[in-house]
């Protein structure tokens, strides 16, 4: 993946307390690396989008997941 040489774009989420205590986590985890949560989250996002899978498929079957477990 090439690095971007435009500003980089920012955007918010407001994520559920479970999901920010992991990143909290996370960040402990990697004190030695020195990782902010946002880093974390590119990481993430970065290994999701590095795979062959579906993501469109798999995007909608995670968010019907989430919405379920908000009912529940």
């Amino acid at each position: 993946m090439q690095e971007e040489t435009m500003t980089r774009p920012k955007f918010g989420i407001s994520p559920s307390p479970q999901i920010a205590h992991h990143l909290d986590d996370l960040v402990e985890d990697c004190v030695d690396l020195g990782a902010s949560r946002s880093e974390i989250v590119e990481a993430i996002l970065t290994a999701y989008f590095d795979t062959d899978e579906d993501r469109s498929t798999t995007t909608r079957e995670l968010i019907v997941r989430l919405r379920q477990a908000r009912q529940n």
